[in-house]
């Protein structure tokens, strides 16, 4: 029984995570990787063996899937970007027609996520304020604009007076004009969390953001606060949601307030922090779609664990592109 992980990119330690929690309970398992230009991505020189694929854009590409894991024996596909959540989602069925189940939430719930705007609405409906969203021509500066639908953190600026703001961009369709929330004010956190095939909780590890490098955590420290406890009781069944979730919130320290900011329905590029903390989502997707075991609500993660990141190398002998 075999794990793809999809555009590995330069997911090594979700890699490495993997392949460490697979050999402890498939003796000859294997993980491995696909990617749009597998020779430039680092994770698929750790994975045990790596293919090329199609842009997920691409009318081949979940054909390509399909065919590179009945060929290879794999049972589990782990994807890592949003673009191919959607497709992957919508495919879900067709995969496990082959026995092969993918790690992705509901399409219905996936687009929720990938519409800032449904997601705004999906925090609300279970109880979790959002910054306001301002109307256009009824703005309260600053204000902060961001594209309904993107990631990385790419085109999201804070408009400080009228001027900031362009035509072009007020008239644009794709973007969202909210509260501008002050990091002195409040801290943002990601929170990894884990839910089951029922769509329910069973771990919620919140790692708050000290630095961001390209949208991604570089400096973090996992945090036991209010705001697991109001995501237990929040989110605790979340209707279409499956696997490893991201969810981003403003906290406010002083009164444990938390607004809602995006919820990403993959594995985040932080969740490093909450595998070495204890929160073992790698082993529990094994354990629940290849031997069909139930997983119990879990706490136990070490909290105020903090993690520094740096840049490693990865060599490639013989390169001759």
């Amino acid at each position: 029984m075999n794990i793809l992980v999809t555009s590995a990119g330069q997911r090594v330690s979700l890699v490495q995570a993997f392949k460490k929690e697979l050999s402890q309970l498939v003796s000859d398992g294997k993980v491995l990787t696909v990617d749009l230009n597998p020779e430039l991505a680092p994770a698929c020189y750790v994975a045990d063996g790596h293919f090329q694929v199609p842009r997920v854009t691409d009318a081949g590409y979940i054909p390509t899937l399909l065919k590179i894991c009945e060929e290879n024996n794999v049972k589990l596909i782990i994807p890592t970007i949003d673009t191919e959540l959607l497709i992957l989602s919508e495919h879900l069925q067709r995969f496990k027609e082959k026995g092969i189940f993918i790690s992705v939430s509901d399409t219905e719930f996936v687009r929720k996520c990938r519409d800032k705007r449904l997601t705004n609405q999906l925090f609300i409906e279970h109880n979790i304020a959002v910054p306001k969203q301002f109307e256009k021509g009824q703005f309260e500066y600053p204000v902060f604009v961001k594209p309904y639908n993107g990631s990385l953190s790419k085109g999201i600026f804070v408009a400080e007076k009228p001027e900031d703001i362009s035509p072009e961009q007020l008239e644009n369709p794709e973007l969202m004009f909210m509260q501008y929330i002050s990091p002195a004010e409040y801290d943002e956190y990601t929170v990894d969390c884990y839910f089951d095939k029922n769509s329910e909780l069973k771990s919620a590890v919140p790692r708050k953001r000290i630095f961001v490098r390209a949208g991604e955590i570089n400096k973090g420290v996992t945090r036991k606060n209010a705001i697991v406890t109001q995501l237990s009781e929040k989110l605790s069944r979340l209707p279409g949601a499956r696997g490893c979730l991201t969810i981003q919130v403003f906290y406010k320290e002083s009164t444990a307030e938390i607004l809602g900011i995006e919820i990403n329905p993959r594995f985040g590029g932080g969740y490093p922090l909450s595998y070495l903390a204890g929160a073992n989502y790698p082993r529990w997707l094994i354990q629940e779609y290849l031997f069909n075991q139930p997983i119990p609500a879990f706490d136990d993660w070490e909290a105020d664990l903090l993690m520094l990141r740096y840049d490693a190398e990865v060599l490639a002998h013989h390169y001759e592109k």
